[in-house]
């Protein structure tokens, strides 16, 4: 048989678009649309029936899993969704939605209950028809038990309602607060607008979503000679008679009224980790005017929050200062990375490959990724603004909170790994990361590429797409010790695991605009406090340190501080540094370090006679952030040396540099 040969990649992705193209007009007839959940690429289908409004995936609607998907003919991907979903089968959808509303309003009307507030479980889409049923049946069930018996899940029902969640905010509440919001795209001077507001007022708070920018703006107040204090989780800069705050969101004061607070970054509104953050300042921050800034899809949610709290809202959109230049080709190897380049990877490991394999092609380089303190990702990006460093190689960790002058921003690929596969970049993710290019005032344009020809394709239609807006409804909370303690006068219940779980499942169930966040680790981590004799409080303050329980050393180090305090036992620092030279490896050893003394800080503020060492914890966290900076700079000239040998010994007998992280002596391409 003859063979034929496979399409190539522009053939390919041409193909995939038509097909894209075709199954979004065909479902658009059905008013349905393609989603992507749990790794595998579903039918969403929207209507009514029986005046309630559905968003749902029909039992039938999950297609395929994503890497199956892609395999795919284009053909036989619109074949699929048409028999998944057509005339007929969205007419059996419709019956069976209206049987099961039917049913669900007869068993409410029969115990003197609406069902309406219920059945709002159907419009959350990206479900099973058949999960979310389950989930009305289960409000259901709860609704007519509480009818019957005083239970445990009434009595949290009743002493914690997240429809009333602002109204916990009494400052706040009881003051005539308004809001601007100030969006758009980076680099469009949105924070210097606002700063400049907030440098003028009597009084004002800087809620910042990192560390580092809670510094930086800091820095820019007292630059302006404004009585400011620097406050964050892990560290203190107390500014006599001040009138300002600059700190992170999550340790937001809402019981000092101000004139003016800045909530950066809001659309981290979404953001189920720490989303519920951004959700508490924007109902409690006491401030007259109350500045949102951040990007364009934010809208919708700044919106429905302000008519919530009936707050009045001002929206002011702003343009990009700079424009950004797709480059008409990829970069393709090393040696064609230029003065001023970023070049992004999306783990550390292939950041420390990449900047080896870059210092070896004769290119000074400064790197930057997620587990770097915020002290060393300053000094990285110093080297790079003072031009110590021609290149910077880092994560999407660039995306926020640091401003550099990157004249092009390169994608070493196009997809990034979000801990259960590998997948294409989101579209928000590859605008806020490409924005970081063309700093105004520096260049005149900013310039996007990819590494290699396939990335480039990929990041050129990623920066053709629309992000999607943020949803008008389900912005995240997270409880209060005080609302954990209501829980337990009200029903008894002393295991702050099982409190947390009753927050989570049983609290104010018949309201959607709130919903509990994520406290999926929280509740992992009570288990194992619960078994420790020690106060509420102290479980709940335990239970929040910033620290990664997947690290075993850092996990050990929050066990043994626990376990001395539930002994009355003060926790001291050992006077002597900790030898990293010694270990396995140094440098993420050293870096664990600076976590682990950052989270001995974060402690030392909060519990202060079981922590009493919390300022010598961050100068040592500062001293061993400097370690890793030393440890990132030896590293980086060591390779110079290595490219110096190969320059007098290698090349002459032929042999050739690589071009970047490889794999089996292979380029990793963006694939």
């Amino acid at each position: 048989m003859p063979h034929t040969a496979p399409p190539s990649d522009a053939a390919e992705e041409l193909e995939l678009a038509a097909s894209d193209d075709a199954i979004e007009a065909y479902l658009a007839r059905f008013n349905a649309r393609l989603i992507h959940g749990n790794d595998a690429i579903s039918i969403e289908v929207s209507g009514e029936a029986a005046g309630v409004p559905f968003r749902l995936v029909p039992d039938r609607g999950s297609l395929a899993r994503v890497m199956k998907w892609r395999k795919l003919h284009a053909v036989q991907r619109l074949a699929l969704v048409q028999e998944r979903l057509n005339a007929d089968t969205l007419a059996e959808l419709q019956v069976e939605i209206e049987h099961f509303i039917a049913g669900v309003e007869r068993r409410a009307r029969q115990a003197g209950l609406d069902a309406l507030p219920l059945l709002g479980a159907l419009q959350t889409g990206r479900e099973l028809a058949s999960r979310r049923f389950q989930v009305v049946e289960d409000r259901l069930a709860e609704a007519l038990f509480q009818q019957k018996e005083h239970s445990q899940a009434e009595a949290a029902l009743h002493s914690v309602r997240l429809a009333r969640y602002p109204e916990s905010f009494e400052l706040a509440t009881g003051m005539r607060r308004r809001f601007i919001a100030i969006l758009g795209p980076t680099n469009s001077g949105k924070t210097h607008q606002a700063m400049e507001a907030l440098a003028a007022a009597a009084s004002g708070v800087y809620l910042a979503p990192l560390r580092l920018l809670a510094l930086e703006n800091y820095e820019r107040l007292v630059d302006r000679d404004v009585a400011v204090s620097l406050v964050t989780g892990e560290e203190r800069r107390l500014t006599e008679g001040a009138t300002h705050v600059a700190s992170t969101i999550e340790m937001m004061d809402a019981t000092r009224a101000v004139e003016i607070a800045i909530i950066d970054e809001i659309q981290m509104l979404e953001d189920l980790e720490r989303g519920s953050a951004w959700t508490a300042a924007v109902c409690g921050v006491p401030a007259k005017t109350v500045y949102l800034l951040g990007s364009l899809a934010a809208r919708p949610a700044i919106e429905a929050l302000a008519q919530r709290l009936e707050c009045p809202l001002e929206v002011i959109t702003l343009q990009r200062k700079s424009p950004l230049e797709m480059e008409a080709q990829c970069v393709g190897n090393v040696g064609k990375l230029q003065r001023g380049d970023a070049l992004i990877a999306f783990s550390r490991r292939e950041v420390l490959e990449w900047a080896a394999n870059i210092t070896k092609a004769g290119l000074k380089v400064a790197t930057i990724y997620g587990n770097l303190s915020p002290e060393v990702r300053r000094a990285q990006a110093q080297r790079f603004r003072d031009g110590e460093a021609d290149v910077v190689v880092a994560t999407d960790a660039i995306g926020m909170g640091l401003n550099l002058p990157i004249r092009r921003v390169v994608f070493s690929t196009a997809k990034k790994y979000d801990g259960i596969s590998e997948d294409i970049l989101p579209a928000w993710l590859t605008h806020q990361i490409a924005g970081r290019a063309g700093r105004y005032g520096i260049h005149e344009a900013g310039h996007i590429a990819g590494f290699d020809d396939h990335t480039h394709r990929l990041i050129a239609r990623l920066m053709k797409t629309h992000a999607s807006a943020l949803p008008r409804r389900g912005f995240y909370v997270t409880p209060s010790l005080q609302q954990l303690e209501a829980i337990a006068r009200a029903t008894g219940e002393k295991s702050l695991a099982k409190l947390l779980e009753l927050f989570s499942r049983n609290i104010d169930l018949s309201d959607d605009f709130f919903l509990p966040g994520n406290l999926e680790e929280q509740i992992n981590r009570a288990l194992w406090l619960d078994q420790l004799r020690l106060p509420l409080a102290q479980r709940f303050t335990f239970s929040l340190v910033p620290i990664s329980s997947r690290v075993p050393m850092l996990n050990d180090a929050w066990q043994g501080w626990a376990r001395n305090v539930s002994r009355q036992r003060p926790n001291y620092l050992s006077e002597d540094l900790e030898a990293f030279e010694r270990a396995r490896f140094p440098l993420q050893a050293a870096e664990d370090a600076c976590k682990k003394y950052s989270a001995y800080a974060w402690l030392g503020y909060r519990l202060p006679d079981y922590f009493p060492d919390a300022e010598a914890a961050v100068a040592i966290a500062r001293e061993t952030s400097e370690r890793v900076d030393q440890m990132l700079a030896s590293q980086h000239q060591s390779h110079q040396r290595a490219a110096v040998r190969d320059d007098r010994f290698g090349h002459k007998s032929g042999q050739r540099r690589s071009s970047g992280p490889s794999r089996g002596g292979h380029l990793r391409r963006g694939r």
